[in-house]
């Protein structure tokens, strides 16, 4: 298949897609079959409803001339579940549709979506799963195989939640130290809006989350490396982990990102509005990603599943390791929320080392796959803390981790008891961080072409503003609309 696929769709003579999703959201309950006739040794494919139209395909609508199909396996009169499939839709040499792909193109002649626009959206991949001639199935050592490209797409959606909310953050607080309105004093100038504590309250805890969603999107790509490179080696024991934790990771982070991007766009104002600050545009081209590549609700729940499963093994003896670990002690063996009194008093704000397990006790008293989310994120920034050797760098990203850990306690204090002091430790760090935060979303290095916030420029380059109205035919425009 390598020898067969790989260089023609090197040299882009094969333009592929990924054909998966149907009217409903259940993966396991897709109607497309594939039925393998041993007589002419074919796989026969079939999407026998108005409900199994595969739908999404990104650049399919145009573009591709082949897709990966996700169609349930029929072997013998057995099903055997999901399985991929090199699909051919266009004649190679004409790129005219092939007969019989009715269903499978046919979904792109709706309207636009919302966000992407641009993107228009007979061979069984058997490195695992494998149909002898005779028909007969040989399964693969790991179900969750088949979800191996929408996990690899989860991980790196982690990473787009970093670059998309730093882009936000960008724009808001350039703007912000640029800004000026309200004097303070009579008289007195007129000060940075970034220097008011409100606009900081709004924008500093993003930046803390923009950081820490980058770490975290580091980690899921090595992650993802090492286990692939693990199952190359025939070791699946980490899969189960990879699916629920990318899974859970992207849909906390788009979510965060999705509502945060619309803070840095209000944070703006008026200007914010405008889509020529360009926010507008990145929050409508970020917003899909909550929904594709796993609707974020059924990710979570599957998140949900694996801590379940996982706490089990933990109660029966199990040692588990991972992300995970932390089950592995006694005292969180039951999950179940403690009396008020069963709680501890006093916890070190200041020390992130102690906030990590306070997130750690939240898991026992909150929503589980959430909170697991949420405790991963700020274990990891802090855990990222231990690379920084520069000290000046190392105290200023130390501020933003304790922010952000600070941040996710006050957003949830009911599971946060006897945490005290919040709210002063909290002024104190934004006041620290105003020093560095033009310089914090300098470093994101995103270049100014690429944000297309410019105000200016806009107003410059506007059709409206090319030629002037004449009063002549302003006087007969007006007379004309007045006889209407």
């Amino acid at each position: 298949q390598m020898d067969r696929f790989f260089m023609p769709a090197w040299n882009l003579e094969i333009i592929g897609t990924y054909a998966q999703t149907e009217m409903g959201t259940h993966l396991r309950g897709l109607e497309t079959t594939a039925t393998y006739d041993p007589a002419t040794q074919d796989f026969v494919l079939n999407s026998p409803t108005i409900s199994s139209i595969k739908w999404w395909p990104g650049g399919l609508g145009k573009t591709s001339n082949h897709a990966i199909v996700l169609a349930q396996l029929y072997t013998q009169g057995n099903c055997h579940g999901l399985h991929a499939f090199i699909t051919p839709l266009r004649d190679m040499k004409t790129h005219e549709p092939l007969p019989g792909n009715l269903h499978l193109c046919c979904h792109w002649r709706h309207r636009p979506k919302f966000g992407f626009n641009e993107v228009d959206n007979e061979n069984m991949l058997m490195k695992y799963a494998k149909v002898e001639p005779d028909g007969t199935y040989v399964k693969p050592p790991s179900a969750k195989l088949t979800y191996g490209t929408m996990v690899f797409i989860r991980s790196m959606i982690v990473g787009e939640s970093a670059r998309a909310l730093s882009k936000a953050c960008t724009i808001a607080i350039r703007y912000s130290s640029v800004r000026h309105q309200s004097e303070i004093r009579p008289g007195s100038p007129e000060p940075q809006i970034l220097d008011y504590q409100t606009q900081q309250y709004k924008l500093f805890p993003l930046l803390a989350m923009a950081y820490a969603f980058h770490f975290v999107g580091q980690y899921m790509k090595e992650t993802y490396l090492r286990i692939s490179g693990d199952i190359n080696e025939g070791d699946f024991s980490k899969l189960p982990e990879l699916h629920a934790l990318s899974a859970g990771l992207k849909a906390f982070t788009t979510w965060e990102t999705n509502s945060g991007i619309e803070v840095c766009r209000m944070s703006c104002g008026g200007h914010g509005y405008s889509c020529s600050s360009a926010l507008p545009d990145i929050y409508v081209q970020f917003t899909p990603t909550c929904t594709y590549e796993g609707e974020n609700t059924v990710m979570m729940l599957q998140t949900a599943r694996y801590l379940v499963k996982s706490y089990r093994q933990a109660k029966a003896g199990q040692q588990l390791s991972g992300i995970v670990s932390y089950l592995n002690e006694a005292q969180h063996q039951r999950v179940q929320p403690q009396p008020v009194a069963a709680r501890p008093t006093v916890v070190d704000i200041n020390d992130l080392a102690s906030l990590v397990e306070r997130f750690i006790h939240r898991l026992k008293v909150n929503s589980w796959n959430e909170a697991h989310c949420h405790y991963v994120v700020v274990k990891l920034f802090t855990d990222k803390l231990r690379d920084i050797g520069d000290t000046g760098v190392h105290s200023v990203l130390s501020s933003l981790a304790l922010l952000y850990a600070l941040q996710g306690v006050t957003r949830n204090s009911g599971d946060f008891l006897q945490v005290r002091s919040i709210v002063v430790t909290q002024s104190e760090l934004l006041s620290q961080l105003r020093l560095n935060a033009v310089a914090l979303v300098d470093a994101f290095d995103h270049n100014d072409k690429k944000l297309n916030s410019n105000l200016f420029e806009w107003a410059r380059n506007s059709p409206l503003n090319a030629t002037e109205v004449r009063t002549k035919s302003r006087e007969n425009h007006i007379r004309r609309r007045g006889e209407r």
